[in-house]
């Protein structure tokens, strides 16, 4: 099992090594989802996802979700194949809102090129843009 740290992270390079890992078979849990960034400008970044969300309905879709942790793992559903093997690789990926407990000691850290692709970059965490759409965080993480 691979436990990655999603802190600061690109949403786009990290939902590509995600789904990487879990197609060559790997159980992947990404913590901290709600610390991943989108790059680009603040506003437009709102109103891309705030157009995704209101796009479908939870009975008639496409369903966009809300939360941190389903938006980074809807970013890894759209970078796996259709059809069984992307479900199954889909079904070996679990995010978290923060860092639970069991997963402390298995923390990999990245590597030092990658905390700097945010140097001179627009960036919006994915937590903002969850609040944006609609989001209600629950459980202290936010309060």
């Amino acid at each position: 099992m691979k436990v990655i740290d999603a802190d600061g992270r690109i949403i786009g390079r990290l939902a590509s090594e995600i789904a990487r890992e879990a197609r060559n078979g790997e159980e992947v849990r990404v913590v901290n989802s709600e610390s991943a960034v989108v790059s680009g400008d603040r506003e437009d970044v709102f109103e891309e996802y705030k157009q995704k969300v209101d796009r479908g309905s939870r009975d008639n879709g496409p369903y966009y979700p809300k939360s941190p942790d389903g938006i980074l793992k809807r970013t890894v559903k759209g970078m796996l194949p259709d059809g069984d093997a992307g479900r199954e690789a889909l079904s070996r990926v679990r995010a978290y809102l923060g860092v639970p407990d069991e997963f402390e000691e298995d923390l990999e850290q990245p590597d030092v090129k990658e905390g700097s692709d945010l140097k001179n970059r627009n960036y919006v965490k994915i937590g903002d843009v969850s609040e944006h759409v609609g989001w209600e965080a629950s459980g202290g993480l936010y309060e």
